[in-house]
């Protein structure tokens, strides 16, 4: 009997205390899927062509403010970087992550003079990422951490934000827009469909 009452305070302490690692840590895989409740994201299986416009115009006055001199050796989005590649249940969390960098890079730049190409990319945006914030749990204090792919997606978005110059950030967030809404966004939005 005490065994087994000990063995219960160790699972409740282990599923309350905050974990000590500073690893990111992974919603519950249930919670995760799109179809979890709350979590709407087949609205964003294709956006609206106002909408690809909007972030067209944006990238297109991004392209032309850009120097000529610009130059960024690392690749934050490698193209052989796929959605496809994790589980179903981890990609909200990789595209939630990519969304949320994203949304913090452009936000910087709408006090530029891009401020007025921004507005509707910006707004779609924050859309985007309250809906994957229903499907991803915030911060968890228990529960798996992220392995493998997941991690390692997870990981070079975080250092990337520390280390690289802003300018690169910038480029790499504009030069990967239309991939984070017409394919990435796509393939979370289909759940399993995605393959």
């Amino acid at each position: 009997m005490a065994l087994g009452g000990s063995l219960v305070l160790v699972l409740v302490l282990m599923t309350v205390a905050p974990p000590r690692t500073g690893a990111v840590p992974v919603p519950e895989a249930l919670r995760a899927l799109p179809g979890a409740r709350g979590c709407h994201l087949a609205q964003f299986k294709s956006l609206s062509p106002q909408a690809l416009q909007a972030f067209k115009r944006a990238k297109d006055a991004f392209e032309e403010s850009l120097l000529e001199d610009w130059n960024c050796s690392s690749r934050i989005f490698p193209r052989s970087r796929d959605l496809k590649q994790l589980q179903v249940w981890e990609r909200p969390v990789a595209l939630e992550a990519e969304v949320a960098l994203t949304l913090s890079v452009l936000g910087s730049l709408a006090n530029s003079s891009l401020h007025s190409s921004l507005d509707q990319p910006l707004h779609t945006l924050r859309h985007i990422h309250a809906q994957l914030q229903a499907c991803v749990p915030a911060q968890p204090m228990a529960g798996p951490r992220p392995r493998g792919r997941l991690h390692h997606w997870l990981h070079r978005l975080q250092e990337a934000q520390k280390k690289e110059p802003q300018s690169c950030l910038e480029a790499s967030v504009m030069f990967n827009l239309f991939r984070l809404l017409t394919r990435d966004l796509k393939c979370v939005a289909s759940g399993d469909l995605c393959v």
